[in-house]
């Protein structure tokens, strides 16, 4: 692997870890599952193969955000409106 990807997978490591955080399961699933992710592929020689995969770990952020700012945004929503509806 060369060292420009090996640095991409590290921050994408890195950044996962980071978001994983607030997982709703908890850090450690979150963590231990990650951690077999990437073990899983830690023998990949290809560039190409190595690529796609930190694709696929870039659509899991967005993913992760979009299910925090949706978490945030329903607890807003409750703290606001459920005192209507009663």
């Amino acid at each position: 692997m060369a060292n420009s990807l090996r640095g991409e997978v590290l921050n994408l490591y890195k950044n996962l870890l980071y978001l994983g955080r607030e997982y709703p399961k908890g850090a450690d699933y979150f963590r231990s599952r990650l951690k077999a992710a990437f073990l899983k592929n830690k023998d990949v020689k290809d560039p190409e193969k190595i690529k796609e995969l930190i694709a696929r770990g870039e659509f899991v952020i967005k993913e992760l955000e979009a299910l925090y700012y949706l978490r945030k945004y329903r607890a807003m929503k409750r703290r606001y409106y459920d005192e209507d509806n009663k």
